[in-house]
Parts: structure tokens; sequence; C-alpha cells
């Protein structure tokens, strides 16, 4: 894991009006840079993620990074040809600036006295990073939900930074009911005696219980009916028959409740609340009103856009949406709106699918922009992650 901290001097500015000194964000890096740096793809993580894409850090971990299934040498992204950069993002909790990290001015967690953010606040530092890294333009930024809005992001606000943009089961603004879902998560949080109004990082006692309620809410909206239908049915966890009580009994009632607690042992409560905040006030079609004359600018970059058709938390039809601004400003577009029972969460399941679907469309690119990817040609990067 690399750090990079910048606007020690002068204080970053944020979109509400704010500003925080210094800023700090964590990284990692797979595979090489080229000589003229012109391999770079930098993917973005959705809302619980990390730096930590892909990957191992040692020997004792039980899991590799959230994206190794597409990371690596030979797949999707190959990191015998790419270099791959992935940051936590700004209001995370994994290393990054954000509620639980040191307010310089109290030496204290900065608990709710961290400012509001925004998905372009996270962007804006993430090209701060990239420039950090001495690259001046990217191959292409990629990734799913939360990630997805950071490249939307990307393309609409920095669309000379990158030649390419793969936005994965997004949307470019939520809509009603994905707002509701982030205030019954945050309201959650609210509820539990033990978050003393942000103020509990010096405190024994973290609210476990509401953040696990907030993931448990959260879950349900990453998967499908069918595929809970597949994987729980109706079926009792350790009994034959009804107990009548009020504990326990169902598979899906033990699985939402596992991953519930299993989720506070790796995330912040504060840094949910910034977070969601930070997805509900994406709007890529403001100020403007035009979602269209938004991505103006961005209409000489190629786009792959790609859903899931058991997605809910993004249906189809949010991408659909975006395809069509992106057809009337003239871009490049490929869009797939692939079949799956996965619901949400396909994105990370369809290996497969998006192996070869992602492997094709960077083909194309290294080939349009004649990418110097030989192996005789690197560039090794000192923040380099080995695999």
């Amino acid at each position: 894991m690399n750090t990079f901290t910048f606007a020690q001097d002068e204080p970053f500015s944020l979109e509400s009006g704010a500003t925080i000194s210094p800023v700090t964000l964590t990284y990692e890096t797979y595979g090489q840079l080229n000589s003229d740096k012109s391999n770079a793809i930098l993917i973005c993580h959705a809302l619980t993620g990390s730096a930590h894409a892909a990957g191992y850090h040692s020997e004792e971990d039980d899991k590799p990074g959230w994206w190794d299934e597409c990371i690596g040498p030979n797949k999707a992204f190959d990191t015998n040809r790419f270099f791959i950069i992935c940051s936590n993002v700004l209001g995370g909790c994994y290393g990054s600036s954000g509620p639980t990290e040191i307010d310089p001015a109290t030496q204290q967690p900065y608990g709710l006295n961290f400012p509001v953010v925004t998905i372009g606040d996270m962007v804006n530092c993430q090209v701060q990073l990239i420039d950090h890294l001495g690259i001046e333009r990217l191959l292409c930024v990629a990734g799913g939900s939360m990630g997805g809005m950071q490249v939307l992001a990307w393309a609409a606000h920095h669309a000379n930074r990158t030649h390419a943009a793969i936005p994965i089961a997004t949307t470019a603004h939520h809509s009603p009911m994905q707002i509701a879902f982030s205030e019954v998560g945050r309201q959650a949080i609210y509820a539990d005696p033990r978050w003393q109004q942000g103020d509990y990082h010096t405190s024994a006692e973290k609210p476990d219980a509401g953040l696990a309620v907030a993931r448990m809410v959260g879950h349900i909206t990453y998967l499908s009916e069918e595929s809970m239908d597949q994987k729980f049915g109706r079926r009792l966890r350790g009994r034959e028959k009804y107990g009548y009580e009020f504990k326990t009994e169902f598979e899906v009632e033990s699985y939402l409740k596992y991953n519930g607690s299993k989720f506070t042992q790796r995330f912040d409560a504060n840094s949910y609340l910034y977070i969601t905040k930070a997805m509900d006030y994406f709007d890529l079609a403001q100020p403007s009103g035009s979602l269209a004359a938004s991505l103006l600018p961005a209409e000489h970059i190629k786009y792959l856009v790609i859903s899931f058709t058991s997605d809910w938390l993004y249906p189809s039809y949010h991408s659909k949406e975006l395809v069509r601004a992106l057809h009337a400003v003239g871009a490049d577009v490929s869009y797939l709106d692939i079949e799956s029972s996965w619901g949400h969460d396909a994105f990370l399941l369809e290996v497969d699918t998006m192996t070869s679907l992602l492997q094709s469309f960077m083909e194309r690119l290294v080939r349009e922009h004649s990418i110097d990817i030989s192996p005789d040609n690197p560039q090794k990067s000192q923040d380099n992650n080995a695999f």
C-alpha cells in the first residue's frame, strides 16, 4: 500500500466550498508503466471498496483484492501489458483522508468535523494522484457502481485526461428510490446510541449495530430476487420446522446477520455516512440540467457501458439513458446489457463474460492509440505491487 499526500501548503478546495489540508490518498499499483506512460488504467472502487483491488498483501490474507478476478496477468486488465492504479476515495476508511483520520487542528479523529465530500471531489483527488505519477493521459478509467460514477465524472470533467471510459452497473444520478435506501442505512447508524453524533472513535464501543443494519439493507439491493431464491429459498437454518419465536430461523436471515457483523470489522460508520451522501449528491446532468450537454466535452472518449438485466439497484434503463445521451453528442459508445441472475453484484461475479468484453475493448484501445506494451519497453514503477 502506498500513500500520496498533497495540499500541505495550499488547502484543497471541495465542491461544497469547504477546504481541507493536507489530503492523503492510499493507492496500489499493479504491472509496469511503459516508457511514454501511455498504458495506465485507473480502476475506481465501489461504496465499501478500497485501494486493494487485486492480489494478496501477505500469505496470511484469507482473500485477495476486491476485483482480483479481473486484474492480473492474462486477466481482463492484463498486468503483463497495463499499469493498473487503484486509490481509496476521499472520505474512505482505508488510509485516505476521511472521518477516521487525525484532524491536524485537534489531533483527534475528524469524525463529523470532516467536510462533506462529493464524487467530484474524489475524482479531483485522483487527478492529483495521476499528476504525481507523471501520467499525462490515462488509457482508460473503469469501475462499477460508485466506481462507475467516478468514471463518468472523469469523462465529463477531465475529458482530456483519458482516452476511454468503462462505466459498469452505474447511473448518472441517484433516483429517489436509491436515495431512500441510502437514507435508511444512515438512519440505522444515527439510531445506534453508540454513534454519539459521530464522536465515537475514542470509545471502546463503536456503533456496530447500526452499521450492521445499514450493511444488511445495502446487501439486499446488491442481490436479485432470483439469486436470493436460488441461494436461500425458504430454507430454515439448523431446524426442520418453525420455532414460532423471534430468533434467526431462515437461511437468508442468518446470511444477512453474518454479513452485517463481518462488515463492522472492516468498515467505519462515519465513512458509510459520507460516501452514501456523496453518491446521493451525484448528478451528472447538473448544472445545465442536460445529461448530453454535460457529456459534450467528452464526445471524443471511447465508451464501453455495461449493465445487467437483474440489477434492480441500478436498473438497465439508467445505462440506456446514459447511452442515449452519449449518442446525442456523437460519442463512440459500445453498450451491452448482460443477461444475468446475480443482480447488482453481477459486475463482480460474471467473470467470463466481463473478461471477454473487457479484453476485446482493451485490444481495440491498444490498436487505435498505438500503445507500446512490448515486454522490452517497461518503465518499472517504484510504487508497483508485485504479483
